[in-house]
């Protein structure tokens, strides 16, 4: 595994991160009290917000199984990884095609402090991480070729990436650029926050986060169905993360409704 760019600025823990805090969620250590005390006071909204984070990583981890099994993709292209958390993307793609090709990219230090040491893939397959800023896409692109070739079948996850950028920031324009890119047979999974469910819980969450100088969107089932417009939908189409194929193995997203819509979108 290889990392590119240095990151551009030290690690801010004056404010919160939504990276930190999806940490905290998750019960992970790289975060800091800023990050804990919104994660509290997300949680004295919704005390769900924990199981919601686990929810979609269950959702990443079942569409990344799902596409490497069924569908025959061996290249994937995460953007917005996150702070590393096991089992990673490339984990799970790997465990199943070992020679898979995986690259990930973030913007977020503190990221890229951590994919030296957590993002290690196996040795048939190939693991990068790219330091790039979601909002531009023909960058990822470019940097990524050195990894991916994309005149094959590719998986771009955004995985509770899109509602921390606006349609007005250019929500459509980063996920059109990066699907006109794409050969047909390539698959798009996305995850993102819906107020369909809890609207009151999810509006006080919204205003928590911009109190905390974090911009968050919530958008509606129809919002996120324009996100795959040309795309062939895999059953069961657009639901509720904890919906999407939920395992069979015995484990449960618990109790309560999970506001974070997941799809898979195929190219055709």
């Amino acid at each position: 595994m290889t990392a590119t760019e240095p990151a551009a600025h030290r690690i801010d823990t004056t404010r919160p991160h939504p990276a930190r805090v999806y940490d905290w969620f998750l019960g992970g250590k790289d975060n800091y009290p800023v990050d804990e005390r919104l994660g509290q006071q997300i949680m004295s909204i919704d005390t769900g917000a924990p199981r919601a984070a686990r929810s979609n990583r269950r959702f990443m981890q079942r569409a990344t199984g799902h596409l490497a099994r069924e569908a025959g993709i061996r290249q994937f292209l995460d953007i917005g990884t996150g702070i590393p958390t096991e089992p990673n993307l490339h984990q799970i793609a790997q465990s199943v095609v070992p020679d898979a090709r995986v690259v990930y990219v973030d913007n977020d230090p503190i990221v890229l402090a951590h994919a030296e040491a957590l993002l290690r893939g196996t040795p048939q397959g190939v693991t990068q991480y790219v330091q790039a800023d979601a909002r531009e896409p023909h960058t990822i692109l470019e940097r990524a070729a050195a990894v991916l070739d994309f005149g094959r079948p590719v998986a771009v996850s955004l995985i509770a990436l899109l509602h921390f950028i606006a349609d007005e920031d250019g929500a459509h324009d980063l996920v059109d650029t990066l699907v006109d890119a794409l050969a047909p047979g390539s698959c798009l999974v996305l995850s993102a926050m819906t107020a369909d469910f809890e609207p009151e819980n999810v509006r006080r969450g919204i205003a928590a986060y911009a109190a905390g100088g974090v911009t968050l969107v919530a958008r509606s089932h129809a919002e996120m169905g324009r996100f795959f417009q040309g795309l062939e939908l895999v059953e069961p189409g657009i639901v509720s993360v904890k919906d999407w194929r939920p395992s069979t193995d015995g484990e449960t997203e618990g109790e309560g409704p999970v506001s974070l819509y997941g799809g898979v979108g195929v190219k055709p």
